[in-house]
C-alpha cells in the first residue's frame, strides 16, 4: 500500500505535508504534487497535514479519483523530489474548495 495525492491538490500545492514525510518521497510538479509509491513507507502521518484533505491510503481513494494512483506513479517518475516546506500557490485558497480541476493539472 502507499499514499496517494487526489484532485483536491491540483492549484493549492499546499506543502504542509512534506515536512513530516521521514522518506521524502513527495515529488513536486508546477501545480500538483504527487508521492512516489516506490519511496512511500505508508506512516499516514502526511495525512493530517494536507489542508483540504487531498492525500488518501491507496485502498481508500474515492471512486472517482482512482485515476490519480497511476498518476502519482507516472508523475513521481518525471518530477523532482520536494523535501521541504514552500509557500502555497498564490492563488490556493481561492482554489482550495474547487471541484473537478483536473483539466487545470500542469505536467
Amino acid at each position: 500500500m502507499t499514499f496517494v495525492v487526489t484532485e483536491g491538490c491540483i492549484r493549492c500545492k499546499y506543502t504542509d505535508c512534506v515536512d513530516v514525510c521521514p522518506v521524502d518521497a513527495f515529488r513536486e510538479g508546477p501545480n500538483f504534487l504527487v508521492i512516489d509509491p516506490d519511496e512511500c513507507i505508508d506512516c499516514a502521518v502526511c495525512v493530517p497535514e494536507c489542508p483540504v484533505a487531498a492525500i488518501f491510503a491507496e485502498e481508500d481513494v474515492p471512486r472517482d479519483q482512482l485515476d490519480f494512483t497511476p498518476l502519482n506513479a507516472e508523475l513521481a517518475l518525471k518530477w523532482k523530489p520536494i523535501t521541504r516546506t514552500k509557500p502555497a500557490l498564490p492563488d490556493a485558497d481561492d482554489w482550495s474548495e474547487v471541484k473537478d480541476k483536473r483539466d487545470h493539472l500542469e505536467r
